[in-house]
């Protein structure tokens, strides 16, 4: 348990990871975890959204749709911009959910990020995979999505294509920013919303505490808030495992700094620091 102020923070999973959730995970590239993060955890993260929606970071973008109704705020690498982010990161059970859910006997943090879609926000978020964004190779690239509201489809729960990440395919980043554009040689991303029924899509109603985990090649997208009187916040977190090193190439999601680590290499650094174990 680590103290915060007055708060016991819970560190330690409630229980482990079951070998069918583990298979779960490695056939459907997702899983959802129901109560994995307490309430004062859940409270300490509306907190620091908060703090951090008054002061962004420079890594703030914006990624309202043209003439879109609402907000749609994200915000990227918060634990290194505010403190209290870190905590969520060493102190939380998500490192060891990531470790055993990816059968990785480490973990790093890629970048952690908040994700806030309020209430009657319009833009959806583009089906897409997380793996081009980044400068990663290997296998073990993963994303928690932690609930701080109530999700529902209507006010925005993500979708995904079940097995996608293991169609062998990966496909170009779709840019959510204006100012930036991804050049690879690689397919678009197919019409998943025009062709629906063509796909096996699941998505999960969420509580606060609740969370996903899905692969870094796995195709997904999530829905306008179309609530008048419901937020739709997140708390995500990037993870990587033993067999993930370093895969710089040009044209990538901006990260915070250079990591200072050669190509190929592990991404043990400050920038990507080793979580678990500790």
């Amino acid at each position: 348990m680590q103290r915060q102020g007055s708060k016991t923070m819970n560190n330690k999973m409630h229980r482990g990871i079951t070998t069918d959730e583990i298979r779960q995970y490695e056939e459907d590239g997702v899983i959802c975890l129901r109560g994995f993060f307490d309430l004062d955890w859940v409270h300490r993260l509306q907190d620091l959204i908060e703090v951090d929606m008054a002061n962004p970071s420079g890594m703030v973008k914006n990624i309202d749709a043209e003439d879109a109704t609402g907000f749609f705020f994200g915000d990227t690498f918060v634990c290194h911009h505010v403190d209290g982010f870190k905590e969520a990161v060493f102190k939380s059970p998500a490192a060891q959910i990531a470790a055993s859910l990816m059968q990785a006997n480490k973990v790093n943090l890629l970048f952690d990020q908040i994700l806030v879609k309020e209430p009657d926000t319009s833009t959806p978020t583009a089906w897409h995979q997380d793996y081009t964004y980044w400068p990663v190779a290997g296998d073990q690239v993963s994303s928690l999505w932690l609930a701080l509201d109530p999700v529902t489809f209507d006010s925005g729960a993500v979708e995904y294509l079940r097995g996608s990440h293991r169609w062998g395919k990966k496909f170009l980043a779709i840019s959510f920013d204006p100012d930036q554009t991804y050049d690879e040689d690689l397919p678009e991303v197919p019409d998943v919303e025009g062709n629906r029924d063509a796909y096996d899509i699941v998505s999960f109603e969420l509580e606060p505490g609740d969370c996903t985990i899905h692969h870094g090649l796995t195709v997904h997208g999530a829905q306008p808030n179309r609530l008048e009187n419901q937020r739709r916040r997140a708390y995500i977190q990037r993870w990587t495992g033993h067999d993930v090193t370093y895969n710089p190439r040009p044209n990538l999601q901006k990260m915070l700094r250079d990591p200072m680590i050669p190509p190929g290499a592990p991404l043990d650094s400050d920038l990507f620091p080793l979580v678990w174990p500790q």
